[in-house]
């Protein structure tokens, strides 16, 4: 006889969940793709074709499955918190042994315990690392710093707010949220819209459920400038940090152990 849960989770589309990721993450940075792009680009130069990643904060997995995709010799250690976007990033790796799942809290000092590796070609995270404060998020800086390899790269493409520019600033975010609107009107899901479908999914419900008692609604963290960032990394240990892309509201940041 089969196991029921095993039929339930079998028969779940985990591609569509991660389809329906992307595009409502995709609703709030319409230059995502790009971003991830330039974030391999950086990572070919640097590394190389074969390396051994750290997807931080990995979530569903998104950067595992371009850095896959594109580099089919690469490793990739996904590590998170969040229990229903592990189940996705777990669900759509199931079987491929170049991806592994590491349930871990980057507040906790002891996190880097639980990864299978001492040592990464690369560590890499994209829109997670926001919702830390300025002083947590410099002490995972100089987590990060002991786990990339001399020569290794660690990348950051999050929002990064010059808060000199606030004319620029506030025109930009009109603009975009403008933008945003009208596609909301075309059937775009935004964050709070893609969390109630989750929690109505048999298979997610119970893990959306344990997510919101581990974050509430949204974590609240602090969006340094790009100066901050850099600095703190070289801090830390990183030779090089500067930012490789930006739009007019996220950035790429890359530092050069």
């Amino acid at each position: 006889m089969t196991d029921t849960n095993t039929t339930t989770t079998a028969a779940t589309d985990w591609h569509a969940w991660q389809e329906s990721w992307d595009r409502q993450q995709e609703w709030y940075m319409p230059d995502r793709e790009e971003r991830f792009r330039v974030m391999l680009d950086m990572v070919e130069a640097l590394v190389g074709t074969s390396p051994r990643v750290l997807d931080l904060a990995c979530g569903t997995g998104s950067i595992t499955a371009r850095l896959l995709a594109r580099f089919p010799d690469a490793t990739s250690t996904g590590v998170d918190l969040d229990p229903a976007l592990l189940a996705i990033a777990e669900g759509t790796f199931a079987g491929d042994d170049r991806v592994s799942f590491v349930t871990a809290d980057l507040k906790d000092p002891e996190w880097t315990a639980a990864l299978p590796y001492d040592s990464y070609d690369a560590v890499l995270t994209a829109t997670a690392l926001h919702w830390l404060h300025q002083e947590p998020l410099a002490d995972l800086y100089g987590h990060i710093a002991g786990l990339v390899r001399d020569g290794g790269v660690f990348m950051n493409a999050d929002h990064m707010i010059d808060d000199s520019t606030p004319r620029i600033n506030a025109a930009e975010r009109a603009q975009r949220h403008a933008r945003m609107d009208q596609a909301k009107r075309d059937g775009a899901l935004d964050w709070a819209q893609w969390w109630q479908l989750a929690a109505e999914d048999p298979v997610l419900a119970g893990p959306t459920a344990r997510r919101y008692e581990i974050y509430g609604e949204h974590a609240d963290g602090d969006m340094p400038p790009v100066a901050w960032h850099a600095r703190v990394l070289r801090d830390k240990g990183f030779g090089e940090a500067r930012p490789v892309w930006c739009s007019p509201s996220d950035t790429l940041l890359l530092a050069l152990k």
